[in-house]
């Protein structure tokens, strides 16, 4: 599991590097790179199947849990940045772990965007939920993250850093003709947007946080999922 662990900091990293360095091929070819990031994303999964029987449950619960998040972002789409997908992916992944994190992160993007729309923003979105869950399942064992206060603090963090980010995808593919006053005033523009995710992001993580850890937590013991 540490060895897997590696692979997906590794494989995130590189994503990064191909995002950041290939911006006209991402906005070209924008499907295909979505693609190869969820396939990358289960490379960890594959190296465990090959060392190890992977349950046909433990795939079904990630496919569950990221069609919730995906879903649940759909009816939000009218509020702008105000969505429960973060909350999903953050609680799922205090449970499920890392690897499970960053999975549910990759196809919520790219699952809600079969209803709200794919663009060259897809695979950044992919990319940033995916850390998102990967984040949160590297602390989950921390008393920071086990107390509401440090949820609450983490999701309200990761709602700047997921606007922050996504805004990155613009300045790369337009850092020919902006600015640096251009990129100040373009990220200024998007605070009210991420505060507004910052927030729904302490909302829901407040509300529902421990019924959701509670229940995600009943079918992993249950079903003796993600050991």
């Amino acid at each position: 599991m540490a060895y897997s662990r590696r692979i997906l900091i590794i494989i995130s990293f590189a994503v990064l590097l191909v995002l950041i360095c290939f911006p006209l091929v991402i906005s070209e070819h924008y499907m295909l790179v979505s693609i190869l990031i969820m396939a990358a994303s289960f490379i960890p999964f594959m190296y465990r199947f090959s060392r190890q029987k992977l349950s046909s449950r433990e795939l079904v619960m990630l496919a569950i849990l990221g069609a919730i998040a995906a879903v649940s972002r759909v009816p939000f789409a009218s509020l702008p940045s105000v969505q429960p997908t973060t909350f999903v992916i953050i609680a799922a992944a205090l449970v499920l772990g890392p690897q499970s994190g960053f999975v549910i992160g990759v196809l919520a993007a790219i699952v809600s965007n079969l209803f709200l729309g794919q663009g060259p923003w897809t695979p950044w979105q992919m990319y940033a939920w995916g850390m998102i869950g990967l984040m949160a399942g590297l602390l989950r064992n921390t008393r920071f993250m086990k107390s509401m206060l440090g949820r609450c603090s983490y999701g309200f963090v990761v709602g700047f850093l997921f606007g922050w980010f996504m805004n990155l995808w613009f300045v790369v593919s337009m850092i020919n003709q902006i600015s640096w006053e251009e990129i100040l005033i373009y990220y200024s523009a998007s605070f009210y947007f991420d505060l507004a995710h910052a927030l729904s992001n302490v909302f829901f993580l407040l509300l529902f946080s421990n019924a959701w850890i509670k229940i995600i937590q009943r079918f992993k013991t249950k079903y003796g999922l993600f050991e």
